[in-house]
């Protein structure tokens, strides 16, 4: 009986909770014992991506075509769009946080 996660591959997330809690990252795999798998490209590698439970991640709107493509691809995607992705994502929510003026 496989349940279903509200997120996708390639799908932003802001981690909760644990020592990388208020970074961002990307998910990278899903596993069927609700296990998300999650790299930035930076501390943590594709090779090397960090299980975390779905209830310590904040799921963003943002999906990441790039990662996506490339894994669909060729099974792997590159640290460099993997940082690339955060950094985006990262300068955006940062232009929103100043126009709401936070």
């Amino acid at each position: 009986m496989k349940k279903e996660h509200p997120l996708q591959i390639g799908q932003l997330v802001k981690i909760r909770k644990g020592r990388d809690a208020g970074q961002a990252a990307v998910v990278v795999r899903l596993d069927e014992d609700q296990g998300i798998w999650i790299a930035d490209g930076h501390k943590r590698k594709f090779d090397r991506p960090k299980k975390k439970n779905p209830l310590h991640l904040e799921p963003q709107t943002t999906i990441s075509s790039e990662v996506v493509n490339s894994l669909q691809e060729s099974g792997r995607v590159t640290n460099a769009k993997l940082r690339h992705a955060v950094n985006v994502f990262m300068e955006s929510d940062a232009q929103n946080a100043k126009q709401k003026g936070e």
